[in-house]
């Protein structure tokens, strides 16, 4: 269905390839997963499959990719449309239209599909998706879940050979993602599509791959085989298999369910000892915020909220989309007056108080990092920041290497993969080290060794008295890194209280390595890994 013969990619002004010698073959009704490192040339390989790659971002192909027996290099994307579907990372930037429906029907307008064929394939897609409830429903009115199942449905409905998505779960919470891959497997299962897509969250999604192709990056040869093969070895894998390799259990698991079956000797070998929990020094309020309400119109984002976040804590802000959590670090940032309530950080109130010194106070990276940089470079982006901050030249790309090594600083910010975006926003925050960081899903787009630097710079940052703020849907990152976690929903909080106590109780919000050992109250591979040592 889609095959990849000798194909290096290289960009205009770039030093080497993005990829080179590609040599793939992936047959009809197959989920193939992509996997590699935060800019090692994931989505430039997605982007081939149906053309922008070169044809819309410039640059060479050599080699050939071939979809349905059409070459890449002769069809641009218009030409391929009604055999390859493709869903970017943000959905809402991909739609042309207003509502479901007529998102639906807009592809197939656009190839001039007749009028009763188009509509049985809107209600049969409808019906597949789950999005019948909300056929009539404005698309900025929906939740993110439904918006990408809208999106994927939108290219569906031209009955594409294959479907391509970029990153389709990084911005969905726990329960949206699982809809959205439980729609995807049923997809594959029940009409043959060849669905191909990358996804760092790999604790979501492998279990469902056929097979997973590694693209190590740098030019290096890329890797095709089965799920359990490639992970065995590659630096990018999930929690489950990460302890699999610890156990020494043969064959890896994939899922919670094949791990659990194995866990029984290694729950007997932890059944008395108890894991390690840090303890935070308890100092003074940092961040109040007193029934706050903040609304958009008519509509409640906060309602009520009482929350106080102390020097030297992580708090990790958790929910389902629309919960209120990007609202409460605006109102944090004072990017937001709330309707009612007091918020103050550091002693003072941020209402009313203008807006360079509530960011002395309160650093926030936003859910679009591409917000914060304006520069024309990465070096320039890091060289202004430190004079913004007032720290010594170079600060900000130490910081930036620490997080995502190897980004050439003469690169526009714009140019960047979505994680090296996200770790430049993040460096230039974390230069200022401002009182309180406020983080809106800081792990977009960021492998697995990324987050575990990012873990170890947020927690010297705690360490020496600052306070984070992190709202996000990843729940083995709140794991790693919080103290605490505040559970949001529809602007109100319904929970509070130490990781062990939260993670463990909730199904929802419960890491990999806490479904596979319950009843123990165990949460990280790393957790587990200092209990064997000992």
């Amino acid at each position: 269905m889609i095959r990849f013969a000798h194909v290096t990619v290289t960009y205009p002004g770039a030093l080497a390839p993005v990829l080179r010698s590609v040599d793939l073959d992936i047959p009809e009704g197959e989920l193939c997963l992509v996997v590699g490192r935060t800019g090692s040339g994931k989505s430039t390989l997605l982007r081939c499959i149906n053309g922008l790659v070169p044809h819309f971002t410039g640059g060479r192909l050599a080699g050939s990719v071939t979809v349905d027996g059409r070459d890449t290099r002769h069809h641009p994307p218009r030409e391929l449309a009604d055999v390859v579907g493709f869903v970017g990372q943000d959905p809402l930037a991909g739609f042309v239209t207003d509502t479901v429906e007529d998102e639906l029907a807009y592809g197939m307008e656009s190839l001039g599909v007749a009028p009763e064929v188009m509509r049985r394939r809107v209600e049969e897609t409808l019906d597949l998706l789950g999005l019948t409830d909300v056929r009539d429903r404005p698309l900025l009115a929906l939740s993110a879940g439904e918006q990408q199942r809208v999106a994927i449905g939108s290219v569906l409905t031209v009955h594409p050979r294959g479907l391509v998505l970029d990153e389709p779960t990084s911005a969905l919470d726990p329960a949206a993602a699982e809809e959205v891959l439980a729609a995807l497997t049923r997809i594959v299962h029940d009409t043959g599509l060849t669905v191909v897509l990358a996804e760092h969250r790999l604790e979501r999604v492998v279990q469902y791959a056929d097979r997973v192709v590694f693209v190590p990056g740098h030019g290096r040869a890329v890797e095709m085989g089965a799920p359990a093969d490639l992970l065995a070895h590659t630096p990018v894998a999930p929690p489950v298999v990460e302890l699999g390799r610890l156990a020494g259990w043969s064959p890896l698991p994939l899922s919670v369910r094949d791990a659990r079956r194995a866990a029984d000797g290694l729950r007997q070998r932890l059944a008395n000892v108890a894991p390690p929990r840090r303890t935070v020094p308890r100092r003074d309020a940092l961040a109040e915020l007193r029934r706050v309400v903040a609304s958009y119109g008519d509509v409640l984002a906060l309602r009520g909220v009482d929350l106080t976040v102390h020097r030297g804590e992580v708090v990790a802000v958790m929910g389902r989309n629309g919960a209120g959590k990007s609202t409460l670090l605006a109102v944090l940032a004072g990017l937001r007056t709330p309707t009612a309530g007091i918020v103050s950080v550091a002693g003072a109130p941020t209402a009313g108080r203008p807006a360079r010194d509530v960011v002395r106070r309160v650093g926030l990276v936003p859910h679009e990092p591409t917000d914060l940089l304006w520069a024309q470079t990465v070096d320039d982006e890091c060289a202004e920041a430190d004079r913004d901050a007032g720290v010594s030249p170079g600060t900000t790309r130490g910081l930036l290497t620490d997080l995502t090594p190897d980004i050439d600083g003469d690169l526009h910010p714009r140019d960047l993969s979505e994680g090296q975006r996200l770790s430049l926003a993040l460096a230039v925050i974390l230069a200022a080290a401002p009182a309180l960081v406020a983080l809106d899903e800081p792990t977009r787009g960021l492998d697995y060794p990324a987050k575990r630097r990012l873990v170890t710079i947020l927690r010297d940052l705690a360490a020496r008295g600052h306070a984070v703020v992190l709202a996000t849907h990843d729940v083995e990152l709140a794991a790693e890194l919080a103290d605490r976690i505040v559970v949001l929903a529809e602007g109100e909080i319904v929970a509070d209280g130490p990781t062990a106590d939260i993670a463990v109780a909730s199904p929802v919000f419960a890491p990999q390595v806490a479904k596979v050992l319950a009843p123990l109250p165990w949460l990280t591979v790393s957790q587990v890994a200092a209990a064997l040592a000992g």
